[in-house]
């Protein structure tokens, strides 16, 4: 008579892994198309990171540090490079889409998985939104140009409610509420592009990064000429900040170089997304960490040079908050080098949004292959072989997002979560050596465990004191509303138990 076999215990199931083996078997079915080389990742890398954080968050982190924004970049760009060494790693040695959910499953578990799946969710889907709301922006000064305005309720997103009562539909002031129209239409349009296949995706986006890169290097040349080193001087006028962990519990934080590097941030949010199309690559072996670290150095570069060129054209307490690069050359009126930007701010919004809407379905499509969400977000197209049905509800989503609500205050939510999945990679990097000496690694993160434990102990100082308590409040928030999701239907339906097959249901095929 044979020994029934015992079911896992919660606390089991809770912090089960995927089999590491499994996931490395060359002999696993292939649904996507590759398609991908390393020029293409380093370019979906530069395409989330330049564009919506550079031209949007210089300004106000000017206003925080001075002169010493460039070392803000620096210490926001150190933070990044401990952690796309571990990504490198990582993405390298288990060739699967979906970047720090998918190394969380392998290396701490489950429930942290999920935890860090829906944490990706501030990083990739909701930082599309103030992105597209900046194209929307940049686009309408363009039109203005010409003399098209838009009409007064279509030209950004301003919902009107009582914060304190948003579930009360009576306090909803819909007659004189505004609404984004451009912005939520270019996500649309966005999220149909990616359905049609991802090297149509790749093409495109690779254009949008020449075009943003070409306008920063215009401005560098031109700014010469207006440069001056007097207004490098004081160089740090706030220091590093007050260092009071989330500003002393207060809603604003106190200026400084830290609390600037705690929002410059943003700038390198997306150098990982090349790994979310690490089963679209040809070679992840050798592409992944070429796309990861290529992207975040170019990327590191540029914001320093730019930086450094913003900050000696005009003096630090003169930059504009909204439009630093195109105000700080407005003296030229040179008509070739206005354009430039301008059409550099529609390039760089443009292939920021699309690449954040890329990562974001990846994601999606793996968590439900994994059946943390239901089946039919892994459904694959037959013609275009990418998750076409989760693209168009997770653009649909993200276009509701940028027609009602102005997120400039979740930029800091975007970080956050960005920050916390650094945190856990950086952490499987050290547990899998220490565990699985044995696994064969392409790629090795150099200073094990000394370079992971650095780049954990940066994200938690930028979460420290570079970001404020509301915002840990609403994350916290977030991350339980993400719980009750996971034991709701994650943890019921998964069956970690069972190495994954990577089989698709004959009827998602179609």
């Amino acid at each position: 008579m044979s020994t029934p076999v015992k079911a896992p215990s919660f606390v089991n199931r809770l912090f089960a892994k995927t089999s590491i083996d499994a996931l490395r078997d060359e002999k696993r079915p292939q649904h996507l198309r590759r398609a991908l080389g390393s020029r293409d990742l380093i370019a979906i890398g530069l395409g989330t990171m330049i564009g919506g954080g550079i031209f949007t968050t210089i300004g106000p982190g000017v206003h925080l540090a001075g002169p010493a924004i460039i070392l803000a970049f620096v210490l926001a760009g150190l933070t990044s490079f401990f952690a796309a060494l571990c990504y490198a790693e990582l993405g390298a040695m288990v060739p699967i889409a979906g970047s720090a959910y998918t190394y969380a499953y392998a290396t701490l578990g489950q429930v942290v998985a999920w935890i860090i799946g829906f944490a990706l969710l501030f990083e990739y889907g909701i930082s599309a939104a103030p992105v597209a709301q900046q194209f929307s922006s940049a686009l309408q000064g363009m039109l203005q140009f010409f003399g098209i305005t838009l009409p007064h309720w279509a030209q950004t997103s301003n919902f009107i409610f009582d914060p304190n009562h948003w579930w009360n539909v009576t306090r909803w002031d819909i007659l004189h509420s505004q609404f984004d129209i451009i912005g939520a239409t270019f996500v649309l349009l966005l999220s149909l592009l990616l359905t049609l296949g991802i090297r149509e995706t790749a093409t495109t986006n690779n254009v949008f990064v020449v075009l943003k890169i070409a306008a920063l290097v215009v401005f560098v040349i031109f700014g010469f000429s207006l440069f001056k080193f007097s207004n490098l001087v004081p160089f740090a006028p706030h220091g590093w900040g007050s260092l009071r962990p989330f500003g002393g519990g207060g809603s604003v934080l106190p200026p400084g170089i830290i609390p600037a590097a705690g929002l410059v941030f943003f700038s390198y949010i997306g150098f990982d997304t090349a790994t979310t199309t690490a089963e679209e690559c040809r070679n992840p072996a050798r592409d992944i960490p070429v796309g990861v670290i290529g992207a975040l150095l170019i990327g590191t570069v540029i914001y320093c040079v730019v930086a450094v060129m913003l900050v000696g054209i005009v003096p630090w307490q003169q930059v504009d908050q909204t439009a630093a690069l195109a105000k700080a050359i407005a003296p030229l009126h040179n008509p070739f080098v206005n354009w430039t930007i301008t059409m550099g701010v529609l390039a760089g919004t443009t292939s920021v949004a699309l690449a954040s809407l890329l990562g974001q379905t990846r994601i999606f499509y793996v968590m439900a292959r994994d059946n943390m969400l239901p089946p039919f977000v892994a459904r694959i197209h037959p013609r275009f072989k990418t998750p076409a049905l989760m693209t168009m509800i997770t653009g649909a989503g993200v276009a509701l997002l940028t027609l009602v609500v102005p997120l400039t205050d979740l930029l800091s939510l975007v970080n956050i979560g960005t920050l916390a999945a650094f945190i856990v990679v950086c952490a499987g990097v050290i547990w899998l050596r220490v565990k699985r000496p044995d696994i064969p690694r392409p790629f090795r993160s150099p200073f094990v465990p000394w370079f992971p434990l650095t780049g954990i102990a940066m994200a938690l100082a930028l979460i420290a004191f570079g970001l404020n308590v509301r915002t840990v409040y609403w994350f916290l928030g977030a991350m339980a509303v993400g719980l009750v999701i996971y034991f709701c239907y994650g943890f019921r339906k998964s069956k970690p138990e069972q190495p994954r097959s990577h089989e698709l249901p004959e009827s998602l095929e179609s």
